[in-house]
């Protein structure tokens, strides 16, 4: 294992059990984060997207399990295998906040009405390091400060029904901030937020990602942060990964059909307002009622006979996978 890489996620098997039903959530995702990057994990609602960072941060409800797979963190101190770890163990305790930390895409579900903004980010700096009471005080100031919240000093005792839902984001990501975490995983984290202070988070996560060397794994729909902060990119559609590669292989040399067509469906800057955006066709399957074989056939123009079985992920370059029985340059 490259000595750069923070996370190791493979064959990753996340499912939820309803009404003596399985929804194959997450269904053999595999990738790696590396420390000092981002990768972007793209995909269209329902995906597994927020299931996988769940399943990484152990935090997920109680009629789901880990089936199969590992999730292994990469620790100064040697491999943890998150997988086998009690969801409420100490030791998952430990991790969460400190070594790796998420930013979730509903701040109202993420923090608790019952406690001030302040108490909550000062919980994490006081479970996590030796700060004392004032010093926490301090340093929580200077991450609303940070994060372009005005007037710290009266918010910082303020509640999250007194917070507008953008800042009620923002103090969620400055929570997450806290304690520089080693991986930082975040889902949807600009959802709430107008342009001006997206542009600041990101210059803030990236500033993260230069000074100490963080992972950052990225949940999004906007193909435009993927352009301008991903380093790699990671494809998802009904709990499988389609395709991976760089940035730059992803979006300029796109292989899978799905990937194509979110493409398409994107207006580009430019072309005026005669330009044509092209929805993708048709809907997602049901969850309890998958297609056979390839999840994306019954959408995909190029299906064929072929693609009533999975087809496994075919290397395109050595940074580049795609898993299709007709990618565009060609059959693997």
């Amino acid at each position: 294992m490259p000595s750069d890489t923070a996370l190791t996620v493979r064959n990753l098997k996340t499912y939820f059990y309803n009404n003596n039903r399985c929804n194959k959530a997450v269904n053999g995702v595999s990738f790696s984060i590396r420390r000092g990057k981002t990768l972007c994990i793209v995909g269209e609602s329902g995906c597994g997207k927020s299931v996988t960072a769940s399943s990484i941060m152990q935090l997920l409800p109680e009629l789901s399990r880990i089936e199969e797979g590992n999730i292994v963190y990469h620790a100064k101190t040697g491999d943890v295998h998150i997988e086998r770890l009690e969801r409420n163990s100490d030791e998952m305790r430990s991790l969460r906040g400190a070594e790796i930390a998420m930013i979730f895409q509903d701040p109202m579900t993420a923090l608790n009405p019952a406690y001030t903004i302040g108490f909550q980010i000062g919980e994490t700096l006081k479970y996590h390091t030796a700060m004392s009471a004032s010093e926490i005080r301090t340093r929580s100031l200077e991450l609303l400060r940070d994060m372009g919240i005005s007037l710290p000093e009266q918010r910082i005792d303020e509640y999250p029904h007194q917070y507008s839902g953008g800042m009620r984001q923002r103090a969620m990501i400055a929570m997450a901030m806290a304690c520089n975490p080693k991986i930082l995983i975040a889902d949807e984290p600009t959802t709430a937020l107008d342009v001006t202070i997206q542009a600041q988070i990101f210059e803030l996560m990236d500033n993260l990602k230069v000074e100490y060397k963080t992972a950052i794994m990225l949940i999004t729909h906007d193909m435009g942060v993927v352009a301008e902060l991903a380093d790699e990119v990671a494809v998802m559609y009904m709990g499988n990964i389609v395709e991976s590669g760089t940035v730059d292989d992803v979006l300029r040399r796109p292989q899978h059909p799905y990937t194509q067509a979110l493409l398409d469906s994107i207006p580009v800057l430019g072309r005026g307002k005669q330009q044509k955006i092209k929805a993708i066709s048709g809907s997602t399957p049901d969850a309890y009622d998958r297609p056979v074989g390839c999840q994306f056939a019954p959408r995909c123009e190029k299906a064929t006979i072929a693609c009533n079985e999975m087809p496994l992920d075919t290397s395109i370059t050595t940074s580049h996978t795609v898993r299709c029985w007709h990618p565009r340059d060609g059959a693997p």
